[in-house]
């Protein structure tokens, strides 16, 4: 395959992207340091930012390159039922601005994991700590490789020049500029990021022949399609796989992620944090419906001369770089402004991974077992910003086994992510719930998903039936030959009408047996069970945790302490302002489960504004304070 090699303007373009948000970290890092500022100025921001900024901050650090090249290919080879995605940030939103933030609030709380600790105990916070330690780690590698793959493989683009690159910016302007670096950074590749799609979606409509060419060549092949109501959890994307399975995956981000959470944190007050997310669903909502948008025009562009047929791409993430290197071929520099937001749709959520990773590691396995200076915490904070940087480069190099991009990015994050989101879950709305149970049921919830994962490695469905390819066509190919895409040796004959299971099972990294004669004798029973979708992990990592949690701890007698629990740290949420009114007062208290909510009054304490001298200033978290909190100091005992 011939490459179309990037120009010096390009270069330059994509150069410039990556010396400005350097340059914000710098700025940052000197003024910090002739503040003297200390590590909870480091960490938190001195927890005095915008909604907006942190509204846009939270944005863009789940807008990745998954986003970006994943959603596109989406809608090229299955059409339009990822759709139903624009459901999932509104609904996201609601759960997290009525539940969780004010939960957080009232504990008054630096990491998230510190929650588990007020609620369980210290092994379970650690076990929280742990696991999302892992999981992000293994996601940044994933965000630096794919984009770096994609553009290396459909032009000259240097893979490993990309990687390094790209890897130690990010590493030093985070490890310099600390969390209100990372947040200002964020608001720059955000801007950029809007800006290029709305210019790449226009110009590529044009270039097809306008809105009415796109929308002919969806409709002709079925993309146009919503109504895929199925029940049947192995269909790969319908309403309910969608709206149910994502909405817990991604309220399991935004819910209990250290990077997330901390945004949550560094407002003012749990208004301040509630504005903050609600912005944060509106522009993620606004970048879906670009990106989906993009699809189509994709497949317009390419409707009769597929590029995975063709061999000019290898995985479905490259076909939007191929277009735009199209598009934009002889044009210095539009190339570059393109590569340039896709990685910023990389930068960005890894600049939130390795800063919010320095932050449970000092605040969960460090500050609680040493009596360390601020200043050196503050020392340590940065060390292992930039250890973990460096970490995520070595992940990115690892990453060769990458199949689809978005699929990829969604698996992972569900995997640990529900079992997680159902630890919190059995802590704030389940009274009887106890170490015991949670530290167990998850483990029961993350052992389910990944053998459900392992095994759809396997034993994938039959693709035509669950994952329901649309039509794809080379019948034109023999006319692109002035293409900088084509040349003679690349031409398919024009016999070839439409894509094979094979090419789409190449393209998404799956085994497909389905068209074998055998397939019958070799698929067993339990493959139906492997063959689930992956959008419904996060809902069954999150089931399995919350029911096998709560049966164990009502074995181990739970139940029976319940009078011991400070009511902050539970979630009435039959006594939710929406629906109080509408039921007995007799019945809500039952569902107090014997923990007495009329010792203090959690409606106020919801909002509670940071007027706290400590809390200004960025001094010690009061969470941490033991001798003044006797209940923290009771639970520590157990």
């Amino acid at each position: 395959m011939d490459r179309i090699v990037l120009g010096a303007g390009d270069y330059a373009v994509f150069g410039a992207m990556l010396a400005v948000s350097l340059g914000i970290g710098i700025y940052f890092g000197i003024r910090d340091r002739r503040a003297k500022r200390g590590v909870q100025h480091y960490l938190m921001g001195g927890r005095k930012m915008s909604f907006w900024t942190v509204g846009v901050s939270l944005s863009f650090s789940v807008i990745t390159p998954a986003t970006i090249l994943g959603i596109p290919s989406e809608i090229y080879i299955f059409g339009s039922m990822f759709f139903w995605m624009l459901l999932v940030p509104l609904l996201v939103g609601i759960v997290v601005t009525q539940i969780y933030i004010p939960l957080y609030f009232r504990v008054s709380i630096t990491s998230s994991y510190e929650y588990l600790q007020l609620r369980f105990s210290a092994p379970v916070r650690i076990l929280g700590t742990l696991a999302y330690i892992t999981q992000t780690t293994l996601f940044m590698g994933v965000m630096i490789y794919a984009p770096s793959l994609a553009f290396a493989q459909v032009s000259g683009f240097n893979l490993w020049a990309a990687i390094f690159t790209t890897g130690i910016v990010c590493s030093i302007y985070t490890t310099l500029g600390g969390l209100k670096g990372v947040m200002l950074t964020h608001v720059f590749q955000g801007i950029l990021i809007v800006l290029i799609l709305i210019i790449v979606l226009f110009t590529s409509a044009s270039s097809v022949g306008g809105w009415y060419k796109v929308w002919l060549a969806n409709y002709e092949t079925d993309r146009f399609t919503f109504n895929d109501f199925s029940l049947d959890p192995r269909v790969r994307h319908s309403a309910w796989s969608v709206t149910v399975g994502l909405t817990i995956m991604w309220t399991s981000v935004f819910a209990t992620t250290q990077s997330q959470v901390q945004r949550f944190l560094v407002c003012t007050s749990a208004k301040d944090a509630k504005l903050a997310m609600i912005t944060c669903a509106a522009i993620v909502t606004f970048v879906l419906l670009l990106c989906m948008v993009l699809g189509w025009v994709t497949y317009s562009y390419f409707h009769n001369c597929d590029p995975l047929s063709m061999k000019q791409a290898t995985s479905s993430d490259q076909l939007l770089p191929l277009m735009v290197l199209s598009m934009f071929h002889g044009n210095p520099g539009f190339t570059g402004a393109f590569m340039a937001a896709v990685f910023a749709c990389s930068l960005s959520p890894v600049s939130a991974g390795i800063n919010a990773l320095s932050c449970v590691t000092v605040e969960d396995l460090i500050r609680p077992f040493v009596n360390w200076s601020d200043r050196t915490l503050t020392i340590s904070a940065k060390v292992m910003v930039f250890f973990y940087g460096i970490l995520s480069i070595g992940f990115a190099c690892l990453s060769t086994i990458l199949g689809n991009i978005l699929q990829t990015t969604l698996t992972l994050l569900s995997i640990v992510g529900g079992p997680t989101l159902g630890m919190y879950t059995l802590g704030a709305m389940f009274p009887p719930a106890n170490s015991w149970g949670s530290f167990s049921g998850f483990f029961v919830g993350i052992s389910l998903v990944s053998w459900i994962y392992a095994g759809s490695r396997d034993h994938p469905p039959p693709l035509q039936q669950f994952w329901k390819p649309r039509h794809l066509s080379t019948t034109n190919c023999t006319l692109a030959n002035d293409s900088p895409l084509y040349n003679s040796s690349t031409i398919l004959s024009s016999k070839i009408s439409t894509i094979s299971v094979t090419e789409i099972s190449s393209a998404f990294d799956v085994v497909d047996h389905s068209t074998t004669s055998t397939s019958s004798v070799l698929r067993p029973t339990v493959a139906d069970v492997y063959a689930v979708s992956y959008a419904y992990y996060a809902a069954i990592g999150f089931a399995a945790t919350t029911v096998a949690g709560l049966l164990i701890s009502l074995l181990t007698c739970g139940h029976r302490h319940v009078g011991e629990i400070d009511p902050k740290l539970i979630v009435p949420v039959f006594d939710h302002p929406l629906i109080k009114y509408c039921l007995p007062k007799g019945f809500r208290m039952i569902m107090w489960c014997g923990v007495d909510h009329n010792q203090s009054n959690t409606a106020e304490a919801s909002d509670l504004e940071r007027k706290s001298p400590d809390l200004e200033k960025g001094h010690s978290n009061p969470a941490l304070e033991m001798t003044d909190n006797a209940f923290v100091l009771a639970h520590l005992e157990k």
